[in-house]
């Protein structure tokens, strides 16, 4: 049987899928960032380091972040940094209390999906395709939106509007959509939220290639 992710440890894991997404081209370089809940800590979540490249992540490139405080509790290495999308990742851990991990990624397909949608429209509606079963839609013909936010240069307000907007309505999908940026994703589970990231790609890479 193949190793699922939530056999290993929490941060092996997310090396792993750094690693995974990095040769996918989903993280280019140093972008993109990754989380998941501790199993030990309670309140607690392990993030990637900031500025690092994620084809090379080990078990020690983590974080471990106070979800009540925002402070550093736990890092490897002196000088380093929690990603600057950190932010975001306590909003959904926040507004979500059964999300175990939360991943955000960079990729062509869903740039140029959003680059299609008219600024200012906070959904972007997915197509109809079987697919969206791994999202837990289970409906003939189902018309389902995905959350889109503007991309800002100061993540803490894209933060707030994603806090904002969620507490007022809860979104159909467990992700969103920054604008030229990229997806979140989050699930009850790190092999979950995985799942999840490949299917949102796949429906963005069938957008592009439709039209």
């Amino acid at each position: 049987m193949p190793e699922l992710f939530d056999q290993l440890s929490t941060r092996s894991a997310l090396a792993k899928i750094g690693k995974d997404f990095h040769h996918r081209g989903w993280m280019a370089g140093t972008a993109g960032n990754l989380s998941a809940r501790s199993n030990s800590i309670e309140d607690c979540f392990w993030i990637t380091s900031s500025g690092l490249p994620k084809g090379q992540l080990d078990k020690h490139d983590f974080i471990l972040m106070d979800l009540k405080s925002n402070d550093v509790s736990q890092r490897f290495y002196e000088n380093a940094k929690p990603s600057a999308e950190t932010c975001i990742h306590s909003t959904i851990y926040t507004l979500f209390p059964d999300s175990r991990a939360c991943f955000h990624i960079h990729s062509v397909d869903a740039c140029i999906a959003t680059s299609r949608i008219t600024t200012g429209q906070q959904q972007m509606l997915l197509p109809p395709l079987e697919m969206i079963k791994g999202l837990d839609i289970w409906q003939q013909n189902p018309e389902v939106n995905l959350s889109l936010f503007e991309n800002l240069l100061d993540v803490a307000e894209i933060s707030q509007q994603i806090q904002t907007r969620f507490k007022q309505t809860t979104p159909e999908i467990p992700a969103l959509m920054i604008r030229d940026h990229g997806i979140t994703v989050w699930g009850n589970s790190i092999q979950q939220t995985y799942n999840r990231v490949e299917i949102i790609e796949f429906i963005m890479s069938y957008l592009v290639r439709s039209n």
